[in-house]
C-alpha cells in the first residue's frame, strides 16, 4: 500500500510491507520507522522512502565584457586569459556547484552572478541544489551557528551524524548519475560537506567552499569543525578568511577567496532618485504625494523586461516614512546572528530620542528560504518586540518582508532601499563576510557595522565606514549612527571612499580569476593548491 506526500522539490512515498518480504529484496532500506505500535497491532512494517530530485538551477550566460566599464581593459584581459587556460585544462569536464538553496542569501546570489560570467567565458559550469526535508536544515543550521562560535543548544551526537549522512546519501545517489571522473565539484557550506567522500571515490575533484566561520575560535566552533573533519580529509578548502580554519586543517590545502558583488545586477546597478522613489512607493515602503505607477518596469540582468508588482509585507503603526526622511536601514536574513532585535533596541533607546529618523529592518519572506528554519521564529520575536515599543517610537520603526520569488525584482527593491538610506547598518553578532556591507559601500553609503567575521576586511573604520568593536554595545552603535545623521559631510566622505574600495577589491573579475587559478592547480595534482 502506498501513500504519496509531496514536499519541497521531491516526493515522499509511504510504503507498507508485510515482514515476509525482506526490504533488501526490493532494494530499499529502513529510513524512518513510525511508532512501534504499528508493529504490535498490524504486524506490518511501515517505512518512508524519499525519492530525491535535486534542483538543477538554470544559469544565464553573461559576457565578462559587460564589466569593462567598471574594471577597465587590463583587468578584463587578465580575466579572459585566466578563463581560457581553465577551459583548456578542463577539456570535456565540467564544474558543478552544489549548495542548499537557489534563492535567499549571499551564496545563492553570488552563484547566479559568478556562474553566469563563467559560462559567458566559455566554461561548462552547472549548479544543483540539495533537496532535503526540513528536519535536515534544522540540523545543519545548528552546525552553521557552531562554526560561528555560537552555541545553538542541542547535541551534535551519533544520531545527528546518522541523520546528516543518511540524507546526503540520498543526494549522492542522484549526483552519481551526473558526475564523471575528472569533473570538478564545488560543495558549499556545512550542508554539503558530507558529500565529499563519495564524490572523491568516483574520481571527481572536490573543493569545499565554507562561507561561514569565526576569527574568535572557542569550544563551540571547534565542535562544529570536528563534526565536519571526517568528510574533509584531503579536500581543498576555500574560505573567506584563513583565520576561520582550525589548526588541524592542512594549510597547503586552503585558499582564501573573499566574495564579490555584480555591479550590473539589479541589486547594484545605478538608479535615478525618481526611480528609487517610484519603486519604494509602489511596494509600500515609503509614502509620497504622487501617484504610484501602475506598471513599473525595469530591465533584467539578461536584458529582458521585468515588472515591480509584488508588495512588501510591512509591519508599521503609521504611514511609511517619507522619501526625504533620514532612514536607517538593515537588510539581512531573519537570523538571530544578524541581531535585528538589537538594532531595534539601540534605535528605541539611544537614536530615536535624538532625531527624527526612521528605522527599517528588511529581510526575505520567511516562507521562501528553504534552508533557514529559524527565520519564522526570529521574525515573530521581532514583531513582538516592535509591539512593546512606545507608540511614538513604534511609528518610526518598520519591519518588512521582501518577496524573493523573482530574484531580479527582489534585487531591485534592495538596491532602492540601500540607495534611499541615510545610513546602512549591519549589527551582526557573527558574520561570514557580510555582502550587504559591500553592496551599500558600492552605493557610496556610510555603513556602521560590527567588527566581526569578514566585515573588518571590507571597512577601515573611520576611512570607509564605521566599525563597532562590541556588537552588544548599543550605546557605541547608536553614537556612530547619530554622528553620521548629524554630519552629512562626514557621511559623504566615508561613502565615496567606500565605493572606491569596493571597485578595487570586490568586483567579479578578481573573484573569478582567483577561482580559475585555484581550479587550474587542482587539475594538476603535482602542484600545490595554495
Amino acid at each position: 500500500m502506498f501513500g504519496v506526500v509531496s514536499y519541497g522539490r521531491g516526493t515522499r512515498l509511504q510504503l507498507t510491507l508485510v515482514p515476509a518480504r525482506p526490504l533488501r529484496d526490493l532494494g530499499l532500506s529502513l529510513l524512518r520507522p513510525t511508532s512501534p505500535h504499528t508493529y504490535l497491532k498490524s504486524r506490518r512494517v511501515e517505512i518512508q522512502v524519499v525519492v530525491v530530485t535535486l534542483e538543477r538551477v538554470a544559469i544565464s550566460a553573461l559576457s565578462p565584457d559587460l564589466l569593462r566599464h567598471d574594471i577597465g581593459d587590463e583587468r578584463l584581459e587578465r580575466l579572459h586569459a585566466s578563463a581560457a587556460k581553465l577551459v583548456t585544462a578542463l577539456g570535456t569536464g565540467m564544474v558543478l556547484n552544489v549548495n542548499s538553496t537557489a534563492t535567499g542569501g549571499g551564496v545563492a546570489e553570488m552563484l547566479h552572478t559568478l556562474l553566469g560570467y563563467a559560462r559567458g567565458a566559455g566554461l561548462d559550469v552547472r549548479w544543483m541544489v540539495l533537496d532535503a526535508p526540513p528536519e535536515f536544515f534544522v540540523l545543519t543550521k545548528r552546525l552553521h551557528h557552531m562554526l560561528h562560535g555560537v552555541d545553538p543548544g542541542g547535541a551534535i551526537d551519533d544520531g545527528y551524524r546518522r541523520e546528516y549522512e543518511q540524507t546526503l546519501k540520498l543526494q549522492a545517489a542522484e549526483l552519481r548519475t551526473v558526475v564523471r571522473p575528472g569533473d570538478i565539484v564545488v560543495l558549499h557550506d556545512p550542508q554539503t560537506a558530507g558529500l565529499a567522500p563519495a564524490l572523491l571515490s568516483w574520481g571527481a575533484h572536490v573543493v569545499w567552499r565554507c562561507h561561514v566561520g569565526t576569527t574568535s575560535a572557542n569550544a563551540t566552533s571547534e565542535r562544529g569543525w570536528q563534526f565536519l573533519r571526517p568528510y574533509l580529509k584531503g579536500v581543498p578548502i576555500v574560505v573567506t578568511q584563513r583565520a576561520y580554519l582550525p589548526s588541524w586543517v592542512d594549510p597547503e590545502l586552503t585558499t582564501e577567496i573573499p566574495p564579490s558583488i555584480d555591479p550590473l545586477s539589479t541589486k547594484n546597478m545605478e538608479l535615478t532618485p525618481s526611480f528609487i522613489q517610484e519603486i519604494l512607493q509602489t511596494v509600500g515602503l515609503v509614502s509620497s504625494s504622487g501617484t504610484p505607477s501602475q506598471a513599473l518596469t525595469f530591465v533584467r540582468r539578461d536584458g529582458t523586461p521585468g515588472r515591480v508588482e509584488r508588495l512588501a509585507d510591512v509591519l508599521q503603526s503609521g504611514p511609511p516614512p517619507p522619501i526625504d526622511a533620514q532612514l536607517i536601514v538593515q537588510i539581512s536574513r531573519w537570523d538571530p546572528l544578524k541581531d535585528m532585535a538589537g538594532v531595534m533596541t539601540a534605535f528605541a533607546e539611544s537614536i530615536a530620542p535624538n532625531n527624527d529618523s526612521h528605522l527599517l529592518l528588511a529581510g526575505p519572506n520567511v516562507t521562501a528560504v528553504a534552508d533557514d528554519p529559524e527565520a519564522v521564529e526570529v521574525l515573530r520575536q521581532c514583531m513582538a518586540q516592535w509591539g512593546r515599543l512606545p507608540a511614538s517610537v513604534r511609528s518610526r520603526v518598520h519591519l518588512a518582508c521582501l518577496a524573493i520569488q523573482d530574484v531580479d525584482e527582489n534585487g531591485l527593491l534592495v538596491n532602492a532601499l540601500q540607495r534611499a538610506a541615510t545610513v546602512v547598518v549591519q549589527k551582526s553578532l557573527a558574520e561570514g563576510f557580510g555582502l550587504t556591507v559591500t553592496e551599500a559601500m558600492w552605493k557610496s553609503k556610510p555603513v556602521v557595522a560590527s567588527r566581526v567575521g569578514g566585515i573588518p576586511s571590507q571597512i577601515v573604520s573611520g576611512e570607509t565606514g564605521w566599525l563597532i568593536d562590541d556588537p552588544g554595545n548599543h550605546d557605541a552603535f547608536a553614537a556612530a549612527v547619530c554622528s553620521l545623521l548629524k554630519d552629512p559631510i562626514l557621511a559623504g566622505r566615508l561613502g565615496d571612499r567606500a565605493r572606491t574600495s569596493v571597485a578595487e577589491r570586490f568586483l567579479p573579475d578578481r573573484h573569478l580569476t582567483q577561482w580559475s587559478e585555484l581550479l587550474q592547480r587542482l587539475l594538476q595534482p603535482s602542484v600545490s593548491t595554495v
